[in-house]
């Protein structure tokens, strides 16, 4: 389809520069400021409905994520303050006897001791379902916005406990038909 009158691949390679540009100007030592932050295991303990439509299915949720710290963070000398970090998990989530694998990727402004032993956290980023219809449920696709609000403290050393929201929702792009859900977790953290 021409776009304000030029053909498709003219606007194809007119956008190749520019992603070229960004791709090149991305500084060597980007990977060297990536550090591993916490694995965390995570459980559902409620669904109760937040935001949205009441979900008409009950679901669990059990997953593994990672956090990996960005380099982007402003500390004071007493060490609290503010950074970002970028949160990777997979899990499973079942629902109506179906069971769906939930790969999400989701950045987070950070909020706490720069050691990471008191945190509050709040992101927004995409998941992916290898299944989106359970029972009468249906999210409305593959692809799902995901918006998270998490708080964890020290348990013992390393490990620490927190509390997760997490909520799905594909925001009506694939019609106003589907149901998202909210998921109150429980998070089982190790600190690195």
């Amino acid at each position: 389809m021409p776009v304000i009158g030029m053909p498709r691949h003219s606007v194809s390679f007119g956008l190749l520069p520019i992603v070229l540009v960004f791709l090149l100007a991305t500084p060597p030592s980007f990977a060297d400021d990536l550090e591993l932050q916490s694995l965390s295991l995570r459980a559902r303990v409620s669904e109760k409905t937040l935001l949205g439509d009441e979900a008409p299915e009950d679901f669990e949720e059990y997953d593994l994520s990672a956090n990996v710290a960005l380099p982007w963070e402003n500390y004071s000398t007493s060490g609290w303050g503010m950074g970002t970090r970028l949160m990777a998990s997979a899990g499973l989530l079942r629902g109506s006897g179906e069971n769906a694998l939930v790969v999400s990727v989701i950045p987070e402004l950070t909020l706490g001791s720069q050691e990471g032993r008191f945190l509050l956290d709040l992101g927004a980023g995409g998941a992916l379902f290898s299944r989106h219809r359970f029972g009468t449920q249906d999210y409305g696709g593959p692809f799902q916005f995901a918006l998270t609000l998490g708080i964890g403290g020290p348990l013992y050393r390393q490990l620490g406990l927190g509390y997760r929201f997490l909520h799905y929702s594909d925001a009506g792009v694939n019609g106003s038909d589907t149901t998202g859900a909210d998921f109150h977790m429980i998070e089982f953290r190790y600190r690195y």
